[in-house]
């Protein structure tokens, strides 16, 4: 059972007075602030699969007599305020074999491999891209494809339960066909505009990030190591 939309901003202004315009151009000019509904918050523009944040500004102009009203509908889009501070870098080293594994039925029949790398932090700045490094030390299979899987993981919920999605967002290849042994292979994701946004937790969702790195060897071993990630705006 999915909630509803949840309302947070409702303003109406009125722009012109009823009267005729000129021919010709006219510019209007508007603004008015965003005061939120009660105690709602004013969350970042996010466009999920099963969490939507979005800001729509509708303009209407009503005509008389047998002329049609007319109706425009844009999105605009809002960023929170950057949070004060200093980032704390989390750098994550990791090493994959087929003992790291988790959930292999079939550990016995996996092919010998060692891949080591670092991810240069797991908490990281939205408009920064995620960094680190790769490095293949030995597989005794060809190594087919090696990708940088984001994900996004969209919790939704009420009374009844809650329902966790993961959703992949992008894909990039940052290897292809059977690299060099011992050869530093960068890891380079910019987080997409809209797609992301800083990490976030209320009372009826939940929006968090996750890397995954994959390796696909040729016998078609998949081989996947998942690392979580919060997101903020600095």
């Amino acid at each position: 059972k999915g909630i509803g939309p949840i309302q947070i901003i409702n303003s109406t202004i009125e722009m012109v007075k009823p009267g005729k315009l000129p021919s010709g151009k006219t510019e209007i000019p508007f603004e008015f602030p965003l005061h939120v509904k009660g105690n709602k918050v004013l969350y970042e523009t996010y466009h999920g699969v099963f969490v939507n944040i979005q800001y729509t500004l509708r303009c209407d102009m009503r005509r008389s007599l047998l002329a049609k009203d007319l109706t425009k509908t844009c999105e605009f889009i809002v960023h929170c305020l950057s949070q004060k501070g200093k980032l704390t870098p989390s750098p994550v080293d990791f090493t994959i074999t087929p003992e790291t594994l988790q959930n292999v039925k079939e550990r016995a029949s996996l092919p010998k491999f060692l891949i080591r790398g670092h991810l240069n932090s797991t908490n990281c700045i939205i408009t920064q891209p995620l960094t680190g490094e790769l490095v293949v030390e030995n597989a005794e299979a060809a190594v087919k494809s090696i990708e940088l899987q984001l994900v996004r993981v969209e919790t939704c919920g009420c009374a009844e339960g809650y329902a966790r999605d993961a959703t992949e967002i992008q894909n990039i290849q940052i290897a292809d066909g059977d690299v060099c042994r011992g050869l530093p292979i960068p890891i380079y994701m910019v987080f997409p505009r809209l797609f992301t946004c800083p990490t976030l937790e209320t009372t009826n969702f939940k929006v968090e990030f996750e890397v995954n790195i994959v390796v696909l060897l040729h016998d078609d071993h998949l081989i996947t190591e998942n690392f979580p990630l919060k997101l903020c705006r600095m």
